[in-house]
């Protein structure tokens, strides 16, 4: 009945959208993508300057929630956007389906600038299928007050996952946790990278979740709330979540993206700061992307084409940098405004920068949706404490895993 629900709530979506797409100019560029309400804010300020500019009318379809189901019915239907924000966990699936244009010829002057295992994560067979805005690693935000508290320098650098667990430990207190655990497999993963494990392979070919280095990672992973109580479990957060935990003074570690940078410089009241999730040349923890692709089938490539280099040009993706939401893709510009910003929160931002050469791009392939939709039902059970990560993943989900490949 839930997904029945759901499945209504997305089609009345669709028809708002469709009905949207009846009625647009021919000249102008539809153009969809999800974000918040300070992150559409700037695009639509971005779109603005390029309507004034161009004369070419952009049609901006936001899609805050489940965007991903919204965008594969639009292109069952044959009604997908020009361009469409896309990141690197799904963009195989339209690839390989052959939805999406090739981009190579249009920014192969441009692609030096770019770090390289931003492009990875567009890239098959050679052929460049997305432009990308943004880098994401995961880092973790520190207390610096709760660190000095319990006497602990917060300059440190730590080179294992069982070092997190450690500190945690320390930082653990009758008043606050250590570190968040979350269920989405964005940051257990790592965990897993970093233990010299992960899910898929990096050449996409097999499955490891697994492996003994795997099922040591997300075992220890689930040990933070089930067996050392440094984290807090679901009932202790409560309605909360564990971004407010760590702004309300009660978790000293937080682990997180770059996105949750405007949100701790508005609210945190304490002194805060990152350092790197730990990672290195051989066990290299996992980075995202997201960017613009051109549909393959758009009757308006030309003016599709002018607005993603519009943009994803300096002078748009300053102003979405400024705002705190992103590390850009491009190099010259995440090296001009990074480092620049250092005056502010956090001071140590150029980790999100040094991190990206012990990083690697998420292994994915055209069923990824499918996997990972496999991968959080049974790594739900591990963290909720009902199973370990050797009973969870059995031969058989294994097999079913490896079907998927």
């Amino acid at each position: 009945m839930k997904k029945i629900i759901i499945l209504l709530g997305v089609l009345v979506v669709l028809i708002g959208i469709i009905s949207r797409f009846d009625n647009t100019e021919n000249n102008s560029v539809k153009f969809s993508s999800w974000g918040s309400q300070s992150e559409t804010k700037i695009i639509k300020e971005i779109i603005n300057d390029f309507e004034n500019e161009t004369n070419i009318k952009v049609d901006f379809i936001h899609i805050p929630q489940n965007y991903f189901q919204k965008i594969h019915l639009l292109f069952a239907s044959n009604l997908e956007p020009d361009v469409i924000f896309l990141n690197n966990h799904f963009i195989k699936m339209y690839i390989k389906a052959n939805l999406l244009e090739d981009l190579t010829p249009y920014f192969k002057d441009n692609e030096k600038s770019y770090y390289k295992e931003a492009l990875k994560c567009f890239e098959d067979d050679g052929k460049l299928y997305a432009i990308p805005r943004d880098i994401s690693n995961l880092v973790i935000f520190i207390n610096k007050d709760l660190f000095k508290k319990e006497g602990i320098n917060p300059k440190i650098h730590l080179s294992s996952i069982y070092e997190i667990k450690e500190l945690a430990q320390k930082l653990t207190t009758k008043k606050s946790y250590g570190i968040n655990t979350e269920e989405d497999s964005l940051f257990w993963l790592n965990f897993l990278a970093s233990n010299g494990g992960g899910a898929i392979s990096d050449d996409e070919k097999s499955i490891i979740i697994n492996n003994p280095k795997s099922i040591e990672a997300l075992n220890l992973y689930a040990d933070f709330s089930n067996k050392y109580h440094i984290s807090p479990t679901k009932a202790q957060i409560g309605s909360m979540t564990t971004a407010q935990m760590f702004i309300n003074n009660k978790l000293a570690m937080y682990i997180g993206g770059r996105w949750m940078v405007p949100k701790f410089r508005e609210t945190a009241n304490f002194d805060w700061d990152i350092i790197e999730f730990p990672s290195s040349g051989e066990n290299k923890i996992y980075i995202d992307s997201s960017g613009w692709a051109l549909a393959k089938n758009s009757k308006n490539k030309e003016n599709a084409i002018k607005f993603i280099k519009y943009i994803s040009s300096e002078k748009s993706i300053e102003k979405l940098t400024q705002s705190g939401l992103i590390i850009p893709a491009d190099r010259h510009c995440a090296e001009k405004y990074i480092y620049k910003e250092q005056k502010e929160k956090p001071h140590n931002s150029k980790i999100f920068l040094t991190s990206i050469k012990n990083s690697k791009p998420t292994p994915v392939n055209k069923n990824y949706e499918s996997i990972n939709d496999i991968l959080k039902e049974k790594s739900q059970s591990i963290i909720n404490g009902t199973v370990n990560a050797q009973t969870a993943f059995d031969d058989n989900t294994v097999k079913k895993l490896e079907s998927l490949l």
